[in-house]
C-alpha cells in the first residue's frame, strides 16, 4: 500500500475562489418571489397598455395598435397561466415524494 501525502491536499483546493463564486442570491433576479412579481407587474403593465389602447380606438385611434396590444396581452396572459399550471404541477410532484 502507497502513503500518499495527505498533507498536499489542501493546496489543490483553491479556497479562495470558493469563497469568491456568486452564491444564488447575489445574482439579478436570483430570488424566486421576485422573479414572480416581476412577472405578475409586466402582465399588468400589459393589460393597462390595453385599455388605453382601446380607449384610444374609441376615440377615433388605430386599430392596429389595439389589435396587437390585445393580441399581445392574450399571449403574455396565457404564457402566465401556463408557467402557473407548471408551477402547480411540479408542486404536486413534490409534495408526492417521499422523504
Amino acid at each position: 500500500m502507497s502513503d500518499i501525502p495527505v498533507k498536499n491536499i489542501g493546496e489543490t483546493i483553491n479556497l479562495d475562489e470558493m469563497k469568491q463564486s456568486p452564491s444564488v442570491q447575489n445574482e439579478p433576479g436570483g430570488s424566486f418571489d421576485a422573479v414572480i412579481n416581476e412577472a405578475l407587474s409586466t402582465v399588468s403593465q400589459v393589460q393597462e397598455n390595453v385599455d388605453k389602447a382601446v380607449n384610444e380606438l374609441a376615440n377615433g385611434g388605430d386599430i392596429t395598435d389595439a389589435v396587437l396590444a390585445i393580441e399581445k396581452a392574450d399571449m403574455s396572459f396565457q404564457l402566465m397561466v401556463e408557467i402557473r399550471n407548471k408551477l402547480i404541477t411540479t408542486y404536486e410532484e413534490v409534495m408526492k415524494m417521499q422523504v
